[in-house]
């Protein structure tokens, strides 16, 4: 009998292929964190990083110098898994959205989410909000939540086509921007405001390990929310009636998906402030590669988003020697000629 056609675990073709392609990507994965771990300000070489991670690991004892250590495990690592747990988080949202309001625009940057996170974080941050009782990341979650509320509001309000909503998001995050930008004009002195508006472009300066104990379950429980109602965007592809049809509870998946895609964003905003293109370049650039079927889409998004942005961190520290630019201006650069291109290949077969 041949393994073609045998009844073992990895008989089926199609479940080889699925098999090969998930340890390609996650050789990828790891390829690219440790790129991050090793590419920096300061190259270090892949003996002493493997020396860190082994006594870190494993309490190998191997000499090390300390800065060097400290560098390794304590600055970039934390700062590299965050990246990826982000860029997972923005592109599934991304996913999300697209699939839910039949749009090829929508992402948390351009729908007014991330803009809405940003204002809830200043406002906890700078102006006090909740008087210390909740979180930056809460606070983000409230401002993300009220933002599609708003769009989503306003959208129906004029019409409630899938068109409206894209501009609806766009006057809601030129709204919560100008809110964001008002309290730190108000509440923030000059070294606040300066720090605030750098983080506002992405910043993953400041990342250590509490936050990434925060940002991997976040976008772990993302992935398996996507995964499991994978079936559902599907239906979602033709419409809510259509879904409803064919026995998808809407409302019920409308909000899980959505909730998850607001404490995504939140979190991730909170962490490394709002960075655009990834929610809406990755989810198209995955179709090329995965096809449509959300089956296969999530996990390619989420992974092409993790070493996306693992790559803009880098080429944000390696841009301006001695300088870290914004990394979200690193994936604006990237991101909108990439989208140019996806546009005009998509014109050209049709």
């Amino acid at each position: 009998m041949t393994v073609a056609t045998s009844s073992g675990a990895f008989g089926s073709p199609v479940l080889r292929s699925f098999v090969l392609k998930g340890a390609v990507g996650l050789v990828v994965l790891l390829l690219a964190i440790l790129a991050g771990v090793v590419i920096g300000e300061t190259p270090l070489p892949f003996h002493t990083v493997a020396a860190v991670f082994s006594n870190n690991l494993w309490n190998a004892g191997h000499a090390v110098d300390p800065i060097d250590a400290g560098i390794i495990w304590n600055y970039r690592l934390p700062r590299t898994l965050v990246a990826a747990a982000c860029g997972a988080g923005l592109a599934l949202s991304g996913v999300v959205l697209q699939s839910l309001v039949r749009n090829a625009l929508a992402d948390p940057y351009l729908l007014g989410v991330s803009a809405g996170a940003s204002t809830g974080a200043v406002a906890v941050t700078i102006m006090g909000l909740g008087g210390g009782m909740i979180g930056i990341s809460t606070g983000a979650f409230l401002g993300a939540a009220l933002a599609f509320v708003l769009v989503a509001a306003l959208a129906r309000a004029a019409g409630g086509g899938s068109a409206q909503l894209v501009l609806a998001g766009i006057a809601g995050s030129q709204l919560f921007n100008a809110l964001t930008s008002f309290f730190i004009a108000k509440s923030a002195n000059a070294e606040q405001a300066r720090g605030i508006m750098f983080w506002l472009l992405g910043n993953l300066s400041g990342v250590r390990w509490p936050d990434v104990t925060l940002a991997l379950p976040v976008a772990l429980a993302g992935c398996l929310a996507c995964l499991w109602y994978a079936r559902a965007m599907d239906a979602f592809s033709f419409g809510a009636d259509a879904a409803a049809a064919l026995g998808v509870p809407v409302l019920r998946v409308q909000l899980v998906l959505i909730g998850m895609t607001t404490l995504m964003t939140a979190v991730m905003v909170s962490l490394v402030g709002a960075i655009g293109f990834v929610g809406l370049v990755i989810p198209h650039a995955m179709r090329f590669v995965a096809g449509v079927r959300h089956g296969a889409l999530i996990p390619a998004s989420a992974l092409a988003g993790a070493v996306f942005l693992i790559a803009a961190d880098i080429v944000s520290r390696m841009l301006i020697p001695g300088q870290v630019v914004p990394i979200g201006v690193v994936t604006a650069l990237v991101g909108a000629p990439g989208f140019a291109l996806i546009l005009i290949r998509k014109r050209s077969r049709a």
